[in-house]
């Protein structure tokens, strides 16, 4: 052990007791300070210090202490050390800091133990920035001491300050070159600690592992790749990892697995169509580069098809070196990757992309694909032109009238387990109900061809030939017509051409052939000559037939020919059509040339999208037109509706007002003399003392009277007439909204606007007027007991010559002019206000009820206004978006295409099969 280790363990004091091992330490110690102390020169510092340690080991801190404050030659600077070591121990932190802090040496040892004693000290007082500046300080100095980086790595984890944990293992990785400091990089990384790290943080220790250990260095890289992929950062990764890559001499023979595997996720994530491809242009060539130059042999060959297919879109974007290279690989390299299960997920993500940006579920596709990876049973389109006799041979061969008049869709037969008919359309699937329902699609001419039929029933001879029927609707002459029918013709495996046997090979037949094969140049065509037993001579039907096929085989070498009648005997009929068909199915890469179909069906779905997204701009535009013309129409419409409610309101009112100011006139006229005629009431011998009273209360009576059986009926009977002129005013009000709206309704293509009155007000109308005309009760009118100078003169004079005979005359002739000159006003006031009171309620609320009356109207023609406003400035921003944006429709499907010409790079061209367009 040397003088350091010692110095650092506190073991110096066995240099005392190496012979004297039985003996205890402090004793020996004690003799050999006697013995020194003796000398003329003693130097006691030694055998202080020793001592020191013996009683340290001993817990005895202040003995030690003493012992070390006493040393006076070279091991000061150790002796301070174990000082502040003593009062560490003694918890007298503050004072063994101070200590720790004056220690002054060369000694690289004892200042790395010291500061590992104040990174200790400093840890346990919670003083984390200092323990992290010390323990960072001492690596710094001297990290090729014992134990310093892993001390500093379990505190850093302990804290969980990964920042400092990964800088350590970075720092020691490059310093020292050990794989073990990268092993704990990259298990920081799986940790995923080391995401606020920029990229390029770590790229001098990889290049640095690449040269150490190739496969430790694809590890790291691929742990980095997977931990980048959800940040912010990530695209800042790619570009940085592709930078190194293009620094390091990669050999594709170093098998590359993880990275080629990381690459080829990445960029058909890139790809998939969530990205411009104005951004992609930065990453892709470079990501497509180096995909290439370690591909391994699993991904070689689609790495070259994507270099090709990326190369053709954006030329020279890839260095002409590489691209040679894919060329090369691509022709003479093998590959065993799933094509058709790539290409299904190709068609999966488009369709997806195509639901996520609302551009329809595209049913009709999915179902063609579907039918192209049943490999359990071939298709046979059979075609021909109307009245060709098709449907009869259907019949024929499925045993059942399936089809009693000629179809209107496309109708695909195959066997099944029990019936099931399902129609296909762009929109939606749906069931039919038999084979009624099955029969009225058939019959059907409108949008016939925007939907499949997929009928399947139980069939022994499907089942047998593992066939399916293809049956379309009869042909016509018109070449773009003909195009709708055909237009699904890569469905099949082989085609049907159903000619009639007595006038076969027309030029029209001829020109639908020449579609057929430009549409599709390597499906097969067979042809069925049908109705020959329509053909009375045996020897003419045998000329027509032999002269149909050399005429055919001119054209078509290949084809074959049969000739079909319904009226041959069925059992040898049907054996020499199993035959005929069995003949005539593809039996050689049905598997290539259905894939070879699957991504025509790819293609043609992504040029459908971009003419979907041309239609849907198109589409918003006359939306926008359509609903900018409503708005204006609408809002003219609610303001003629304010207008009729403001006209139906004057006319109901002043109706009403009108009635009210003839019953009016009616009390003001009937009242004063029916109260004047009361004067016949008094004469010379009446009790003038109190006749006042009488004649008040007879002239109640008779306003009682006339009011309850005369005035209240002929209220009553005024009102109801009134009723019927309000009905009339609001029928006619009805009925122009009514026409209004049939007029919205026409433009909208349905039943939107329903302008409703509410009817229920005249209900509330007559209901509130029965109540109020029911009865009428007057309350008394005070009306000669009033204190008007002349009443009153008049009752006093009353009371006080009443009694007296010869006054009765001049009382009889005062009181007689009073009520007949006497003019009632007041009267008249009372009662009319007595009479109308009940209903000033009805009468106020007239004009908000016939406000009520045309509510609904109102307000749904204001929430058609809205419906407007929202419709075109939802579209108006969609189409804004588009417009300012168009490459978030466009950029998507040209990937989609990039995507697609790479399988064709693979598949279709690498087996040398011709590519369908």
């Amino acid at each position: 052990m040397t003088l350091e280790d010692q110095l650092k363990q506190k073991t110096y004091y066995k240099m005392f007791i190496n012979e004297h091992e039985e003996i205890h330490p402090i004793r020996v110690l004690g003799e050999e300070f006697q013995e020194e102390a003796s000398k003329d020169l003693p130097n006691l510092s030694a055998i202080r210090f020793a001592q020191g340690e013996v009683y340290f080991h001993h817990k005895d801190y202040e003995a030690a202490i003493f012992k070390w404050e006493n040393i006076t030659d070279e091991l000061v600077p150790w002796a301070k050390k174990n000082t502040a070591d003593a009062y560490y121990e003694l918890g007298l932190l503050s004072t063994a800091e101070d200590i720790y802090t004056t220690i002054s040496t060369d000694n690289d040892t004892l200042n790395t133990e010291v500061a590992l004693q104040l990174f200790s000290l400093y840890f346990e007082r919670g003083k984390t920035d200092a323990a992290i500046s010390t323990i960072k300080r001492t690596i710094a100095a001297n990290p090729e001491y014992p134990n310093v980086t892993e001390i500093a790595r379990a505190f850093f984890e302990g804290q969980q300050d990964w920042n400092n944990a990964v800088e350590l293992a970075i720092s020691e990785a490059m310093r020292s070159g050990e794989l073990s400091w990268f092993e704990i990089l990259n298990d920081y990384v799986d940790k995923g600690v080391t995401k606020a790290h920029a990229p390029g943080y770590f790229t001098q220790a990889l290049i640095l592992l690449f040269q150490i250990d190739k496969k430790k260095f694809e590890q790291l890289v691929s742990s980095l790749w997977k931990s980048y992929q959800h940040e912010e950062s990530y695209f800042t990764w790619i570009r940085e990892i592709n930078q190194l890559f293009f620094q390091l001499d990669l050999e594709r023979e170093d098998n590359w697995h993880e990275l080629s595997k990381l690459h080829k996720h990445e960029y058909f994530d890139l790809i998939e169509g969530r990205y411009y491809i104005k951004m992609l242009q930065e990453f892709v060539p470079d990501l497509l580069t180096n995909w290439l130059r370690l591909a391994d042999e699993r991904n070689v060959v689609i790495a070259a098809a994507a270099v090709l297919s990326w190369n053709e879109l954006f030329p020279t974007s890839i260095s002409l070196s590489i691209v040679t290279e894919a060329e090369k690989l691509i022709s003479v390299t093998e590959t065993d990757i799933d094509e058709l299960e790539e290409s299904l997920a190709l068609f999966d993500t488009i369709i997806d992309w195509a639901v996520a940006h609302d551009m329809g579920a595209n049913n009709r596709y999915k179902w063609l694909v579907e039918q192209l990876v049943d490999f359990d049973r071939q298709h046979l389109l059979v075609t021909g032109l109307s009245g060709s006799g098709k449907s009869t041979f259907v019949n024929s061969v499925l045993g059942e009238d399936l089809q009693d008049s000629p179809t209107s869709s496309i109708v695909m037969f195959k066997d099944g387990k029990e019936e099931e008919i399902i129609e296909i359309t762009d929109r939606e699937i749906s069931r039919l109900e038999g084979f009624t329902e099955f029969q009225e699609r058939m019959d059907r001419r409108r949008h016939a061809l925007e939907s499949i039929i997929d009928f399947k029933l139980p069939n022994q001879f499907l089942q047998e030939n593992k066939l399916a029927f293809i049956d379309t609707p009869g042909l016509k002459g018109n070449h773009n017509d003909r195009f709708e029918v055909l237009k699904n013709l890569h469905v099949a495996d082989a085609v049907l051409f159903v000619i009639d046997g007595n006038a076969p090979f027309r030029d029209k037949e001829r020109g639908i052939l020449v579609q057929i094969q430009e549409l599709a140049p390597d499906i097969p065509v067979h042809f069925l000559l049908s109705k020959m037993d329509t053909i009375a001579d045996e020897q003419e039907a045998l000329r027509i037939y032999q002269e149909t096929k050399s005429l055919i085989q001119s054209i078509l070498p290949d084809a074959t020919v049969f000739a079909f009648s319904s009226q041959y005997e069925r059992g040898q009929q049907m054996k020499d059509i199993k035959e005929f068909l069995q003949s005539i199915k593809v039996t050689r890469n049905l598997e290539d040339k259905r894939l070879a179909k699957l991504l025509y069906f790819i293609r043609t779905t992504i040029a459908s999208l971009l003419q979907r997204r041309i239609d849907v701009e198109n589409q918003l535009v006359e939306s926008i037109r359509w609903n900018e013309e409503m708005h204006t129409k609408l809002n003219g419409a609610v303001n003629q509706v304010k207008d009729t409610v403001v006209q139906k309101t004057r006319a109901i009112s002043n109706s009403y007002q009108t009635i009210r100011e003839s019953i009016q006139k009616d009390i003001e006229k009937a009242v004063p003399a029916m109260l004047k005629e009361c004067s016949s009431l008094i004469k010379e011998d009446s009790n003038f003392s109190n006749i006042h009273l009488d004649l008040n209360n007879e002239m109640n009576r008779r306003l009682q009277e006339y009011l309850e059986l005369t005035v209240l009926p002929k209220y009553y009977h005024s009102l109801q007439e009134w009723i019927n002129t309000s009905k009339e005013e609001f029928d006619q009000a009805q009925e122009y909204l009514n026409e209004l709206s049939e007029g919205f309704n026409l433009m909208y293509g349905e039943d939107h606007l329903a302008l409703v009155c509410d009817i229920k007000v005249l209900d509330d109308w007559l209901r509130d007027i029965d109540r109020m005309t029911s009865r009428f009760q007057l309350e008394a009118v005070n009306i000669l007991l009033r204190r008007t100078p002349s009443q009153f003169l008049l009752k006093s004079a009353g009371k006080l010559f009443g009694a007296i005979s010869q006054n009765t005359a001049m009382l009889y002739n005062k009181y007689k002019a009073f009520v007949e000159n006497d003019d009632y006003a007041e009267t008249i006031a009372d009662v009319s206000k007595q009479f109308f009171q009940p209903f000033e309620l009805f009468e106020k609320s007239l004009e908000r009820d016939i406000t009520l009356f045309f509510r609904n109207p109102l307000n749904r023609l204001t929430a058609a206004v809205d419906e407007a406003r929202v419709g075109i400035e939802s579209n108006q921003d969609l189409l804004n978006k588009m417009n300012a944006n168009p490459e978030m429709f466009r950029d998507p499907l040209t990937l989609f295409g990039v995507r697609l010409r790479q399988f064709e790079w693979m598949t279709v061209a690498g087996k040398g099969m011709q590519t369908i367009y």
